[in-house]
């Protein structure tokens, strides 16, 4: 696939770009500074349990939307009281860790490669007001940045994907997702969007039926191949 063929790309967000399990150990720490490294872990599996399977039963229709801030909130109130911690406070600020999530450490460098060439878009299921933060805290750059809030659904919803569709005014043909997620890249492949995956230290890795556009190693392996491709094209 070379440069040629894509007008845009599109990109998941949390994992793909930014260290989301990161962020929530660092407001678990500071909610409960006495939790060891073990306490951490297990809260964190339970936090990211408990947004998966709320996040589930939105999109079978067994819990009607909300945004990823309230889900957020229940989520840091269950790990609250799973660490015995009961100051509204410290709950609160856990609730916002979300938004406080480093970048890998490519991820900045890579982003401004690919905006030299490629108009980007950010796709992601954290809210309009968490992706700003997020944005803002990270360091991202982009010229688009698109919440699954504005579809009132989440990813991997067609309707999430539809957004990018519609805000580039492009066919989906023409717009490249990347993700860390194969699971986020076997349903944009299902609207038609091209696909790229980019390991990661987190993510879902692609089952050997996969067949994605592009692996990449990281958004410099990815810009790589993008200048490859398209030299071999011209």
């Amino acid at each position: 696939m070379s440069e040629s063929e894509i007008d845009a790309v599109v990109f998941d967000v949390l994992g793909t770009l930014v260290d989301e399990p990161a962020g929530i150990r660092a407001g678990m720490r500071a909610l409960a500074p006495s939790l060891d490294a073990a306490g951490i872990e297990r809260l964190l599996s339970l936090w990211q349990q408990y947004i998966e399977g709320e996040q589930r039963r939105i999109l079978d229709g067994a819990r009607p939307y909300l945004a990823s801030d309230a889900l957020d909130r229940e989520a840091a109130r269950l790990v609250a009281d799973a660490a015995g911690v009961d100051d509204p406070a410290a709950v609160a600020a856990m609730a916002l860790s979300g938004r406080r999530l480093p970048p890998w450490p490519d991820t900045v460098a890579g982003l401004a490669r690919l905006a030299e060439r490629f108009p980007l878009i950010g796709l992601s299921n954290a809210s309009r007001t968490a992706l700003l933060g997020l944005n803002a805290h990270a360091g991202l750059r982009w010229h688009q940045a698109l919440s699954a809030e504005d579809a009132r659904t989440y990813k991997p919803d067609p309707a999430v994907y539809r957004l990018a569709v519609t805000v580039s005014g492009l066919p989906p043909e023409r717009l490249l997702m990347v993700a860390a997620h194969a699971w986020d890249l076997r349903a944009a492949q299902g609207l038609g969007l091209r696909t790229a995956y980019v390991s990661g230290p987190v993510g879902d890795p692609p089952a050997s039926a996969d067949r994605f556009d592009l692996y990449a190693d990281d958004l410099a392996d990815l810009a790589d191949q993008l200048d490859k491709a398209d030299g071999l094209s011209g």
